[in-house]
C-alpha cells in the first residue's frame, strides 16, 4: 500500500454490475467517517483512493471489470490516483490470478462482507445496516432483502461467489426503508437473487408476503417494485398481494431463461414449459394489466435452431412488456461448464438480435396502444426539452422512459398525471394533465 496523504482522504467508488453491488458500495461509503474521508462517488479523476466494486457474473461483465481496473492503473501511473483497491464478485472468484496479472493494484478484496476492505481504509464507523449514501436519484433506492442463492441453476456462478441464501431480518429492512423514506425516497426497488425465496431461513418457508405489508405501511413510500423473482413455486398469495396492495407496482421482474424442456432441464431450473405457461397465465389473470419483465438466454450448450424457434414463438405468444436477452457464457465451476461452449458466438449474437427485433415490434405495439391513456409518472430527471420519468410499469435504467413536455413547477422526484401523446419502441411521449 502506498503512503497516504495527511488530512482528509478522498475516496471514489466505481460500481459495476447489478444493483446489489450498488447497495454494497453505498453501505461501504456510509461507514467511512466524514471527518477523515471525502466521498467522491464515481468522480474518480483525482481521488486519493479509487475503489472498484467489480462484477464477475458473465464474460462481458468480467471484461468490463478488467478494463476498468486497467484504466484505473493507467491513471495511477499518470499520478491522477494514488491508490487502487478492487473488491466485489470478480475478485472474489479470481483474486489470486488477478493479483498476479495486475500487480499494480494496491489491494484485492472479495464480495462476502466489507470488514477487511474497511480495515484496509483505516476508518470504519460501527456497522449499521440502515446507513447508506444514496447514489441513485434521491427519490428512489434499491433495498437488498437477501444475499446469496440456494438455487442450483447449471449456468450460474452466483452461489459460488456469494454463498448460500441469507435473508436480511425484516426488522433491519423496515429500519432501512424508514431511513430511506426520511431521506426523500418515494420508490423502493426490492432486490435479491431470488425475492420469492425470502424468509426461508427465518420462517422455514418463503415469507415475502410478511415483509411487504410492513414496508408498504411506511409513510412517504408510494411505490414498491419487485425485481428478480424465481418462477418455480411462486406463491398464489404473493400474486394476490400484488393485485390488492396499491403501493406494490403492477410489475414483476422474473427471469425465465428459456422455454425448451430440454434446455430448462439441463439448466436445472426446476420448472418446465407447461409449468411456465401455467405460471404466466396465473400472473396475467391474478394481476390484470401487470407488466412482466423477463430475461432470456440464447446459445446455451446444445441449443438447436428448433429450440430457439420455440423461444421466439413463446415471446410472440406471451408479449412480454419488458424483455432482455443475453448470450450464454461458460463459467468455471458451474455444472454447465462441462457441457462445453457448443453454439458458435456468431450464432449466439444472431439469435439475440432476432429475439430483440421481435421484442422491439411487440414493445412498439404495446406502447402505441397506450396513446391517449392518462397515467401516473414519477419524474426522474430533466433535459433541455423534456422531463423524463417512468410509469409503475418501468424500472429505472432498464425499461421504458416517458418524455413529458416541460411545465412550470415540475421537477424530479414528483409524481405527475400525464396523457400519453406518442410512442416509439422503448419510449413514450406525454403532456401534463
Amino acid at each position: 500500500m502506498r503512503t497516504r496523504v495527511k488530512g482528509k482522504i478522498s475516496v471514489a467508488f466505481i460500481t459495476l454490475g447489478c444493483s446489489k453491488n450498488l447497495v454494497d458500495s453505498e453501505k461501504i461509503m456510509a461507514r467511512l467517517p466524514q471527518n477523515r474521508f471525502k466521498i467522491l462517488g464515481q468522480e474518480w479523476g483525482a481521488a486519493d483512493i479509487l475503489v472498484i466494486n467489480t462484477c464477475g457474473f458473465i464474460k462481458d461483465a468480467k471484461e468490463e471489470s478488467i478494463e476498468t481496473i486497467l484504466q484505473a492503473v493507467n491513471s495511477q501511473k499518470e499520478g491522477r490516483i494514488k491508490e487502487v483497491v478492487v473488491t466485489g464478485c470478480l475478485s472474489q472468484r479470481y483474486k489470486s490470478e488477478l493479483s498476479a496479472e495486475i500487480p499494480e493494484v494496491d489491494a484485492w478484496f472479495g464480495a462476502r462482507g466489507p470488514e477487511d476492505l474497511l480495515a484496509h481504509l483505516n476508518g470504519a464507523l460501527p456497522d449499521n445496516e440502515a446507513r447508506r449514501i444514496i447514489t441513485t436519484p434521491s427519490h428512489y433506492a434499491y433495498l437488498k432483502i437477501a444475499e446469496g442463492c440456494d438455487r442450483t441453476c447449471s449456468f450460474c456462478a452466483i452461489p459460488l461467489i456469494r454463498g448460500g441464501y441469507r435473508s436480511i431480518p425484516p426488522e433491519d429492512l423496515v429500519k432501512e426503508a424508514k431511513m430511506l423514506s426520511d431521506g426523500g425516497v418515494r420508490e423502493l426497488i426490492l432486490i435479491a437473487q431470488d425475492l420469492s425465496y425470502y424468509g426461508i431461513d427465518i420462517y422455514g418457508k418463503p415469507g415475502l408476503e410478511r415483509l411487504l405489508p410492513e414496508l408498504s405501511s411506511i409513510e412517504g413510500i408510494d411505490w414498491i417494485r419487485l425485481h428478480y423473482a424465481y418462477p418455480h413455486n411462486f406463491p398464489d398469495s404473493l400474486i394476490s398481494m400484488i393485485a390488492d396492495n396499491e403501493k406494490i407496482c403492477n410489475y414483476l421482474d422474473i427471469p425465465l431463461q428459456h422455454i425448451s424442456d430440454n434446455i430448462l432441464r439441463s439448466m436445472r431450473r426446476g420448472h418446465d414449459r407447461a409449468g411456465t405457461y401455467r405460471f404466466l397465465r396465473r400472473l396475467r389473470e391474478g394481476v390484470p394489466g401487470i407488466a412482466l419483465r423477463t430475461t432470456l438466454m440464447v446459445g446455451y450448450p446444445g441449443e438447436t435452431e428448433r429450440e430457439f424457434m420455440q423461444l421466439l414463438d413463446f415471446v410472440r405468444e406471451f408479449r412480454f412488456e419488458r424483455l432482455g436477452v443475453f448470450t450464454y457464457s461458460p463459467e468455471e465451476g458451474t455444472r454447465a461448464f462441462a457441457l462445453g461452449d457448443t453454439v458458435a458466438e456468431k450464432v449466439k449474437k444472431e439469435r439475440a438480435t432476432r429475439l430483440m427485433q421481435l421484442q422491439s415490434e411487440i414493445s412498439l405495439e404495446i406502447n402505441t396502444s397506450r396513446i391517449g391513456d392518462r397515467i401516473k409518472v414519477l419524474i426522474d430527471s430533466e433535459n433541455d426539452q423534456y422531463l423524463v420519468g417512468r410509469t409503475e410499469f418501468d424500472s429505472p435504467e432498464v425499461d421504458n422512459e416517458v418524455h413529458i413536455e416541460k411545465a412550470p413547477g415540475l421537477s424530479p422526484g414528483q409524481f405527475l398525471l400525464s396523457e400519453i401523446t406518442g410512442a416509439s419502441e422503448f419510449d413514450l411521449y406525454a403532456r401534463p394533465v
